[in-house]
């Protein structure tokens, strides 16, 4: 091949490809040879420096005695000890006492903001708007109450709605009737009087309040009775899209009633809840979490 080389005067192998593709036998730049010979070298002092090579059921231990989870552990000391005064003083004051403190409510809605994103945001949202059939917590409507003390207590025992399925217990002229009145409601309208007659004579204000507004009591402090049934009156709906064929849907359905397939789901998980790992009792999350996402959620709408 060398004999019939068309470059003779090339530093190749002579060996020729579709005549002119031909493999030069030039030395690699300087410059990539110290490269070589550094990494390699680097990974000699690395392999010494650090765990490297598995011996077993081990790997070597270096000399440094450098090992990832002492990393994280002092990672996670040092967080500690930035975050454990301000900790400290939540654990020992109100909610209503961390509001009225506003640097140390900064530091309670940051914490709390990425508790709200391990255990909440799945439903509600990054920023409480509410995914698709979840409740918004960003604004000022509320099934069981928006005070401090109400949300802890959601968030400790969980919710579980309850409506009953009336497809088997009303007529379908009565089941359209109270939908398009309840599509009314919601538009801002006051209701007819006859939609105001069919609601109450079946017993529809025993949950939603004589005034259709979810509330049953308020007592003397403010505090407002509920059995979170959706206020009727307003124009947020609790299962999108809302409209007459939404609100028939529920009627007919209801929510988290068994045996029905087409029933609306809703639940809401205890995080006070404890469970059994190993036999070692585990809550999902403790009462100082608990509290700085009430607080979160407090913030989220407003309060109320």
């Amino acid at each position: 091949m060398a004999e019939n080389n068309p470059f003779p005067g090339e530093n190749n192998t002579g060996h020729v490809w579709d005549d002119n593709l031909r493999e030069l036998a030039n030395p690699p730049p300087r410059w990539w040879m110290l490269g070589f010979w550094a990494s390699i070298l680097f990974v000699i002092v690395y392999t010494i420096l650090y765990p490297s090579w598995p011996v077993g059921q081990q790997a070597t231990p270096g000399l440094l005695g450098w090992t990832q989870i002492q990393e994280y552990e002092q990672g996670v000391a040092q967080v500690d000890a930035k975050r454990g005064p301000f900790e400290e003083q939540i654990s020992q004051m109100t909610a209503e006492e961390i509001i009225a403190d506003p640097g140390l409510l900064q530091y309670t809605l940051a914490s709390a903001k990425v508790l709200f994103g391990d255990y909440c945001s799945a439903c509600h949202g990054s920023g409480g708007q509410g995914n698709p059939g979840y409740p918004v917590l960003a604004d000022d409507d509320w099934l069981y109450g928006g005070s401090i003390a109400k949300l802890k207590e959601t968030i400790t025992n969980g919710r579980k709605g309850a409506m009953t399925a009336h497809a088997n217990i009303l007529s379908q002229e009565e089941i359209d009737a109270l939908a398009h009145w309840v599509v009314e409601m919601h538009d801002g309208s006051e209701g007819s009087a006859a939609g105001w007659e069919l609601y109450r004579a079946k017993g529809c204000n025993a949950c939603h309040g004589e005034k259709a507004n979810g509330v049953l009591a308020e007592l003397p402090g403010g505090e407002i009775v509920s059995v979170g049934a959706a206020n009727l009156t307003d124009s947020i709906w609790r299962f999108e899209p809302g409209g007459f064929e939404s609100a028939r849907h529920t009627i007919m359905y209801g929510v988290n009633q068994p045996g029905i397939p087409e029933t609306r789901d809703a639940v809401m998980p205890a995080f006070g809840s404890v469970a059994k790992v190993d036999d070692v009792e585990v809550r999902k999350l403790d009462d100082q979490d608990i509290k700085k996402l009430a607080i979160y959620v407090h913030e989220l709408g407003g309060g109320g």
